[in-house]
């Protein structure tokens, strides 16, 4: 199908479980993912809504070329108002769903509303025949990997899940939405994590959406004979090129620790003594013995970044086990063993935690003294808590912010209430630019720049710039590591839709998005002067000699939300920082 004639957004009435669709507007066709989100949220809801009351609206949102021959584009995005940082929020996550609604001619699924009996849960299924609203009373407190295979079960082979576990259903801020992968499995190992989405979908009581494309088609080009060259062209140029997600991003670990952004014991230290351990090299030699090994979350993926990972009986534990959770589930927390970290992201998975925010909030209780650094075993007891909806449970289930009010704590890095993620503001100052200034928040992925080198007069039009470019990818349903740069991005689209799409359209687009989310987080209450990052990341050191803080003056900061002029460059800044 070449443009969006017959495509839908599906919109769903938790008040009253109706569905209805509305045509597609024209004016969005270049718009997916991210960037069509911001343009619902802004559209239908209050912006200064509770972000867990009936006046939040739910995002679930494909890109652009989801369900195409595009190689690695079938992302999709979950938006909302968050429940952490009280304004517009985007997560993504791979897997299949993405690709299936697209392939239905579903652009979105917006959810609004909440039933009058609060204590009901419900499910959705999604299909080429139609839509139906269910009971899902009896998958109550369930589990992701137990839900999605219970769900499967009678399903075709072809069906995927959206899901959360219970922590969204208890409603804590520090929850995710879980897709299924391409694995035949179907395990719900992909997350859209940050920013607390699982808990709007479980305040919607919202357990699940089976979304099942039966013999539905790929998406055809308008352009069929330009779009497959660009596919064979730009999936050659990256076969061929370095491919620098092949071993995960869990490889990055002795860099990271080399700059200072591997931290240890709640950011005090910018570096781990338990580095070797933590090293995402201990996971690839664990494949040979106990297999597991590399592969793509979704159908149709070139990069390949996940890694699936194995227990010493060579049973499947955790996919994919990142960075992001070795360094805020381990090194953080002062667990010295990726075995153990495998085993707190698998229950992250199961119970649907953000594994970010999660760490840090138990690194917090760890540096509070209501824990013992690196007691992995009692980390995981808390997921027992976590379940059973206990106060101590709550309080690391929504998050860093929480266990420091509850602990009395001060040290809590964070901006606007998220926990920082792993990737270090202080020797990565320009990353810590996009922390103050990104409609996101404390986001890596809305713009990491890992340059501690760089001058600082560079550092806010880099951040501007692949804030922008990642606005774009993250609307196109591509993922990040693929590095598409906005002419990719571009040329994809003109021959998708027969038309040609200028550097200046796609720029603005990104500009636009920015500029979506920045308005909604305004009227939301966002002030200029909370452009900042906690305390501690301003007046506690790390590095050898304690010298790395994150000193930028308020006017270097807000220079990143002032659009610079097009540049060159800016078409060839690959969306991965």
């Amino acid at each position: 199908m070449a443009g969006p004639e017959g495509d839908r957004i599906l919109h769903v009435d938790m008040t009253t479980q109706t569905t209805s669709f509305e045509d597609f507007p024209e004016q969005w066709k270049l718009l997916g993912g991210r960037g069509l989100s911001a343009k619902i949220l802004n559209r239908d809801c209050d912006p200064t809504c509770d972000p867990l009351g009936p006046d939040n609206v739910l995002v679930l949102a494909p890109g652009v070329l989801g369900g195409s021959a595009a190689p690695t584009s079938g992302r999709i995005s979950v938006g909302c108002k968050s429940p952490l940082t009280n304004g517009i929020k985007e997560a993504n996550a791979g897997g299949q769903p993405g690709q299936h609604l697209m392939k239905l001619g579903i652009r979105a699924i917006v959810v609004k509303g909440q039933p009058a009996d609060m204590s009901k849960l419900y499910g959705m299924r999604v299909t080429g025949d139609g839509v139906e609203i269910l009971d899902a009373d009896d998958k109550k407190g369930m589990w992701n990997y137990a839900l999605c295979a219970s769900l499967l079960e009678n399903e075709s082979k072809n069906a995927s899940v959206i899901s959360i576990g219970p922590a969204g259903e208890q409603m804590l801020t520090g929850s995710s939405v879980a897709t299924t992968d391409q694995d035949k499995d179907r395990r719900p190992a992909r997350h859209a994590a940050r920013g607390g989405p699982g808990a709007v979908m479980g305040s919607k009581r919202l357990k699940y959406v089976v979304v099942d494309p039966g013999k539905a088609p790929m998406r055809k080009a308008a352009d069929p004979k330009a779009y497959t060259e660009i596919v064979k062209t730009r999936s050659k140029e990256y076969l061929d090129g370095p491919q620098m997600m092949k071993s995960g991003t869990a490889s990055v670990v002795p860099v990271a620790n080399m700059l200072n952004t591997f931290v240890y014991k709640n950011r005090t230290e910018g570096q781990s003594p338990d580095v070797e351990n933590l090293d995402g090299a201990r996971i690839h030699e664990s494949f040979e013995e106990r297999g597991g090994g590399m592969h793509n979350c979704l159908t149709g993926c070139i990069v390949s970044c996940s890694n699936v990972v194995h227990d010493k009986e060579g049973n499947y534990k955790t996919s994919a086990l990142e960075f992001e959770t070795l360094t805020l589930l381990g090194a953080s927390c002062a667990i010295d063993s990726w075995e153990d970290v495998a085993d707190l992201d698998r229950l992250c998975d199961e119970l649907g935690l953000d594994t970010i925010e999660t760490g840090a909030a138990i690194a917090a209780l760890m540096d509070a003294g209501e824990m013992q650094w690196g007691d992995a075993e009692g980390a995981k007891k808390l997921f027992d808590e976590i379940a059973a909806g206990s106060d101590l449970g709550k309080a690391i289930g929504n998050g860093a912010v929480a266990v420091g009010k509850r602990t009395g704590h001060k040290r809590i890095p964070n901006s606007r209430g998220q926990a920082i993620p792993a990737w270090d503001p202080r020797p990565l100052k320009a990353t810590g630019i996009t922390y103050c200034t990104s409609p996101m928040g404390a986001d890596h992925t809305a713009g990491l720049i890992v340059n501690p080198a760089m001058a600082e007069d560079d550092m806010a039009q880099a951040s501007q710039e692949v804030q922008l470019v990642n606005a774009v990818c993250d609307s196109s349903g591509f993922c990040q590591f693929l590095g598409p740069d906005l002419d990719m991005i571009r040329q994809y689209y003109g021959a998708l839709y027969g038309e040609e799409v200028t550097r200046e359209q796609i720029a603005d687009q990104g500009w636009e998005i920015l500029s979506d989310e920045w308005a909604f987080n305004e009227k939301a209450g966002w002030k200029v002067e909370d452009d900042v990052l906690s305390d501690d990341m301003v007046n506690e050191g790390i590095g050898p000699d304690k010298s790395l803080v994150f000193d930028l003056s308020a006017d270097v900061i807000a220079k990143a939300k002032v659009r610079f002029d097009l540049r060159e460059e800016l078409f060839s800044t690959k969306a991965s920082g």
